[in-house]
């Protein structure tokens, strides 16, 4: 057998071995998430840690319909994990670099369930910020290569996209959370301040227009799942401070407003004229 052909077949196995770990990471992620999520007789993640990661625990907190999102994003990890199995998939540089990435994302993901099992609010952020992180860096693969068809822009931007975008919001209430908790702040708390006597209302309108900056800054960048899911969080941040037994509405309106913020950047972004007359094609299909 001549030296190419070794050469090829030791990348074709290369590339099976790795798609095949990733789509058993995504099988495996999935499983311990729904036992991690209280499907099979645990605590249910609104009702643990004593109650902080419900959504009246924080200002900040989006209403509890925000997390069928999960759905979602679940769905989207599955088709992922089916389509880099494919030959265009197995064949991709860019999936070559994103696929440890993608399965450490689907790990960390079952990991902060289990930490929220066990009721640890610090583990649960540790966890969240390392898989924050993991994500950027799989938008900064994604972003530095553009996808080579219209079917790895829905499977793999798509679906990290939402990821992303969903993560940077829960990032935020995982963090109010865990600063509640550690000052002592019961969970709904109908008025509570901050030392200092700093209202909490202040510091969530400051915290959500943080969020909207990020949301604007990944509009800049042309990609549009992440969009869609930072700005459902924050409608939702919005629906749960407009009523119920945390409302505030300073807080509602300021969500919801920067819920419009996100959105209206990326709209402008996306249909600018410079836009359309110097971005190439395979950009087009960028999620």
């Amino acid at each position: 057998m001549k030296r190419t052909d070794l050469e090829n077949n030791s990348e074709r196995t290369a590339s099976w071995t790795a798609a095949s770990l990733t789509a058993a990471s995504a099988v495996a992620a999935l499983a311990l998430a729904s036992l991690g999520s209280g499907a099979f007789g645990g605590v249910p993640v609104q009702d643990a840690a004593g109650g902080y990661l419900s959504s009246t625990a924080t200002p900040v907190a989006p209403a509890t319909t925000a997390f069928s999102i999960w759905s979602v994003v679940y769905l989207g990890l599955l088709a992922y994990a089916v389509w880099q199995l494919l030959p265009a998939g197995r064949r991709s540089p860019r999936q070559r670099a994103i696929r440890p990435w993608a399965a450490a994302s689907m790990l960390l993901n079952a990991a902060w369930l289990w930490a929220s099992q066990l009721g640890s609010l610090p583990a649960t952020l540790v966890v969240m910020l390392a898989l924050l992180a993991v994500l950027v860096r799989i938008a900064v693969l994604q972003w530095s290569v553009p996808p080579g068809s219209r079917a790895e822009a829905i499977a793999s931007d798509g679906t990290f996209g939402l990821y992303l975008g969903w993560i940077c919001v829960a990032t935020v209430a995982n963090t109010a959370s865990l600063l509640g908790w550690a000052l002592g702040i019961r969970p709904g708390d109908p008025a509570p301040s901050l030392p200092g006597g700093i209202p909490a209302e202040v510091t969530a309108v400051a915290v959500l227009a943080v969020a909207a900056a990020v949301g604007v800054g990944l509009a800049l960048r042309g990609s549009w799942a992440p969009l869609v899911a930072i700005a459902w969080g924050l409608a939702w941040i919005a629906a749960a401070r407009l009523t119920g037994p945390l409302a505030m509405p300073a807080v509602g309106i300021a969500a919801g407003a920067a819920a419009a913020v996100v959105l209206a950047a990326g709209v402008l972004v996306r249909f600018a004229p410079s836009r359309r007359l110097h971005t190439r094609a395979p950009r087009e299909a960028h999620a």
